[in-house]
């Protein structure tokens, strides 16, 4: 296998995505993908690259002129736990704190205060369901994670399909982009999935509702899973390519709403077949082919952040399979 050790299909997927070039967002999706796996010298050495690229105004992992607002906190709350790793390292700390003043008192956002996902236009992007609302609860923010978990959800949420469309304009007052894009969905799921889970149990009301979001979006693709386990890019148009990362986002919801208790036993099925799915798709390298392929996300290739939720898929599913059943609520 050369000169690196790579016995499993985890293995190899780290490796492949340590090799990858990496925007925010695929920094912040790698350092959650190597926490949840238990690698937290990784995580600490990813850390301390995104703190150093960081901007004046305190976004994190900054690469060449990227407009991202959402995407450069995404590694905050792994960066979290790269700092209570190294002892309190000083420039981790540094970074963390930039980048949380960034997010609650300097990032654009709307008049009712909801972050926009890019800093030249005012747009609402399924992608920060799972960008911002967790780091903003990990750090104990709850209104604020709330608060941009409900208003992203209320302006992209359809009524009808009960799915997420991809891109909101708040200026022009009309979607961007309309359609139920499949990896946006998964990013909400995994996004509220996260948020259930770091609220604490003082906001019951809260996590019933966030499980119920979640839920949403499950039960409206379970109908549209292909026999194969795996969904297209734009979940209800057949036209458009299979692509296996919602497939790997679907069932990492699916293990962790089985975990905390918001999901029934008959998801279990529906998860297992994604997850064997994603797993038919990682070649001799390590690379989870045909996901919603980098740089462009228009086509099937490779990208980090298919990469990293194999990463996470496989971590909540061995979380599953040892975990203490609870009761659904």
């Amino acid at each position: 296998m050369g000169i690196y050790k790579a016995e499993t299909n985890a293995d190899r997927v780290k490796w492949a995505l340590l090799a990858m070039q990496r925007y925010s967002w695929e920094q912040g999706a790698a350092m959650m993908a190597f926490l949840e796996q238990g690698d937290i010298d990784i995580v600490t050495l990813l850390a301390k690259e995104a703190v150093y690229r960081r901007t004046p105004d305190g976004r994190l992992a900054s690469m060449g002129n990227q407009a991202g607002v959402t995407d450069s906190v995404s590694m905050g709350e792994a960066l979290r736990a790269a700092i209570e790793y190294s002892g309190g390292d000083t420039d981790l700390q540094k970074g963390y704190d930039a980048m949380l003043d960034y997010a609650l008192n300097r990032a654009p956002r709307s008049s009712a205060g909801i972050v926009y996902h890019v800093d030249d236009k005012p747009q609402f992007w399924v992608d920060s369901l799972y960008m911002l609302p967790p780091v903003l609860a990990a750090a104990g923010h709850y209104g604020e994670a709330l608060l941009n978990l409900y208003g992203c959800w209320d302006a992209l949420f359809d009524r009808e399909k009960k799915l997420l469309s991809h891109i909101w304009d708040d200026g022009e007052k009309k979607f961007v982009r309309r359609a139920f894009w499949g990896v946006g969905n998964g990013w909400a799921m995994a996004g509220c999935a996260r948020v259930y889970d770091l609220l604490r149990e003082t906001h019951p009301e809260d996590k019933k509702k966030i499980a119920s979001m979640a839920k949403t979006i499950i039960d409206s693709l379970v109908p549209l899973q292909r026999p194969d386990g795996f969904f297209h890019d734009v979940v209800d148009d057949p036209s458009t390519f299979v692509e296996t990362n919602l497939a790997q986002m679907f069932a990492y919801a699916v293990y962790r709403g089985l975990v905390s208790g918001w999901l029934e036993e008959f998801y279990l099925a529906k998860a297992e077949k994604a997850r064997a799915a994603a797993n038919s798709k990682i070649d001799k390298f390590g690379l989870v082919q045909d996901v919603c392929g980098a740089p462009g996300f228009d086509k099937p290739g490779v990208a980090p952040e298919g990469q990293s939720f194999y990463l996470l898929m496989e971590a909540a599913a061995q979380k599953y399979f040892h975990h203490e059943p609870k009761s659904s609520r």
